[in-house]
């Protein structure tokens, strides 16, 4: 098992056009990848903004508690997503999601999610070709 550096950040956001607009027209990133949240009828937006950084919008609403983004969690690229996960358990990381292959859009992955010492959330993102 290998990292390969970052593969996103994921950012929540509350208004996501207005977000995406500021990454893509604003700050000059390319829309990549876009995906639906579920059933939400909302849309997660993957921004390459160049140099190896990719911003994860991720859409919450307009309560009280998402009044400001923030950062949600940090996607570590990996070749092995699965060994990544038991390694983060086997150090102390607290399970947030299991291993199992499956869709954003038409993007196969696996992506499993720890939480680690802090309570910080890291997932560990594997594209499965």
């Amino acid at each position: 098992m290998q990292f390969n550096g970052i593969h996103h950040i994921g950012l929540l956001v509350k208004d996501s056009q207005k977000s995406l607009d500021f990454y893509t027209k604003g700050l000059g990133g390319t829309q990549i990848f876009s995906f639906p949240m579920g059933d939400s009828g909302k849309t997660i937006y993957l921004v390459d903004l160049g140099g190896n950084a990719t911003v994860e919008l991720i859409p919450r609403g307009t309560g009280e508690e998402e009044k400001e983004a923030h950062w949600a969690h940090v996607a570590v690229n990996t070749a092995d997503a699965k060994a990544a996960y038991e390694k983060a358990l086997k150090a102390g990381a607290i399970s947030q999601s299991e291993p199992k292959e499956g869709k954003l859009g038409t993007m196969t992955v696996i992506n499993p999610f720890v939480r680690g010492p802090d309570n910080e959330v890291i997932e560990f993102f594997q594209i499965v070709k």
